[in-house]
């Protein structure tokens, strides 16, 4: 077998592609897993890469078959099993040896982990890996975070196994500690986002207009060869066309109304509440999935309730205001997510390059779409300023927000839930809003609990009404 300074620890689906694809690129790489067995099969199915890999049988032969200074991938399920495994390995690593965890750690245990790190002289990497198990195997999105020389020392492994857009990888650092999983969170949460803000266009394709699979297949396909390009736009129509093997029907068809998840998007709107950053597209679609998961509370509304009235008359809406909605929704989340991004940044001294977080999210990622290579040039040329407001999506939100009022208020009249589309609609006019209703808020905490405003007239704070307190 040939040395290596590259090991990897976890072969599950993601470990395994991972392997596979820093072998391809022509980098030794030493494995372990915990269930032996796994990893013999694992090296005997690797095919012509097997002489790339070193498989081991010990935490003490993968550290012996590797050349000093060793950088060792964890790719364990996130939680106690990372702390475990740091625990197991440490001391079997000289001071120069880094650990890099890989997996879809809580940014918050990476601070943790990053700090225990450095207390002690040690080298810690925390990096989020988007683009799923074809993603891992062929080029995922690197989101990197931790001391800025460990990220050089393996810099040049992790570019080359990155997914490219146009020739330049989709690795970068983002920043200390947690930096590189807080993005990788976030860009999860705009994932749940997306995929939701799709899934209620095709409810209303479905049940409003009452197309079936097939149609709906071809219409994500027409969306995809134009501004809504992209992966999630495109493999939605490649689930519309499929068939059911067993049964003849279209394949979404047989599928259970009922959306798992993995944590991401949930702490994505935990911290957005913490950073006092509003994401409401997000908060929808994660509040979504949870409903969804409550299929016989659901099954019982129906029954007590009797089923919404989901189909729409011929002429309530175009297929071309469903494209515009659609359009404006994914510029109104993605806005949110890189504003929480912001907020983050500032919070925790991260200095994140949001420009290079779109440049990221390019290729590779679930997310990528043509329209992020418009955000990174608008985050470029105007820091700190929502992209709402840059001129090329301004356009877009000028053009199709009349769309997406549209398509919310008919789904309303139809029964048809829409609540990231709605919810995207809220926040355009909220933030298009000079004088809000805040004052009336304002008014009440102030009678109850003689918190204070501040007056239109004069800039005053502290001030209070003549109603006194209440409370």
């Amino acid at each position: 077998m040939t040395s290596s300074s590259i090991g990897l620890i976890g072969l599950g689906t993601m470990g395994a592609m991972l392997a596979l694809n820093i072998a391809e690129k022509g980098f030794p790489i030493a494995v372990w897993n915990r269930t032996t067995a796994v990893t013999r099969d694992f090296h005997a199915q690797a095919g012509d890469l097997a002489p790339m890999i070193t498989p081991t049988e010990s935490l003490e032969a993968l550290v012996a078959a590797m050349t000093p200074p060793r950088a060792i991938i964890l790719m364990v399920p996130a939680g106690p099993a990372v702390d475990e495994q740091i625990a197991a390995l440490r001391p079997l690593l000289g001071k120069d040896d880094l650990i890099i965890d890989a997996g879809n750690a809580n940014f918050h245990d990476t601070n943790r982990r990053a700090e225990a790190a450095a207390a002690k002289g040690e080298l810690f990497l925390g990096i989020g890996v988007s683009g799923g198990e074809e993603g891992a195997r062929h080029g995922p999105s690197i989101m990197g975070g931790g001391p800025k020389p460990a990220w050089d020392r393996v810099s040049e492994v992790l570019e080359a196994i990155s997914a490219k857009y146009q020739g330049l990888p989709c690795a970068t650092w983002m920043g200390e500690a947690g930096a590189g999983h807080f993005v990788k969170a976030v860009h999860n949460g705009i994932e749940y986002a997306d995929m939701q803000m799709i899934a209620e266009i095709y409810g209303i394709l479905r049940d409003g207009m009452g197309l079936a699979a097939p149609e709906i297949a071809t219409q994500f396909a027409d969306w995809n060869e134009g501004v809504l390009r992209s992966y999630l736009v495109e493999i939605s129509g490649q689930v519309s066309a499929a068939t059911d093997p067993k049964t003849g029907k279209p394949m979404i068809d047989m599928i259970l109304d009922r959306a798992g998840q993995k944590g991401t998007g949930r702490w994505t709107v935990i911290e957005a509440q913490h950073l006092a950053s509003a994401i409401p597209a997000i908060e929808a679609a994660v509040t979504a999935r949870n409903l969804s998961s409550r299929l016989e509370a659901r099954r019982a509304g129906e029954a007590i309730f009797g089923a919404a009235p989901t189909r729409l008359p011929a002429d309530a809406l175009s297929r071309a205001d469903l494209e515009a909605a659609l359009i404006a929704g994914k510029i109104l989340c993605y806005a949110q997510g890189f504003d929480l991004l912001s907020a983050a940044s500032e919070a925790f001294a991260w200095n994140l390059p949001l420009p290079a977080v779109a440049e990221v999210w390019r290729e590779g990622c679930i997310i990528r779409s043509d329209m992020l290579n418009d955000m990174a040039a608008a985050l470029t040329a105007h820091p700190g300023q929502n992209l709402m407001f840059a001129p090329r999506f301004t356009d877009y939100l000028k053009a199709g927000h009349d769309a997406l009022r549209r398509v919310v208020a008919r789904a309303a009249e139809a029964g048809l839930p829409v609540p990231a589309l709605a919810s995207g609609l809220a926040y355009f006019d909220m933030m298009r809003t000079g004088r809000s209703t805040a004052n009336m808020i304002q008014a009440q905490r102030d009678f109850f609990g003689a918190h204070g405003f501040e007056r239109v007239d004069t800039g005053e704070a502290g001030q209070h009404g003549p109603w006194g307190s209440h409370g």
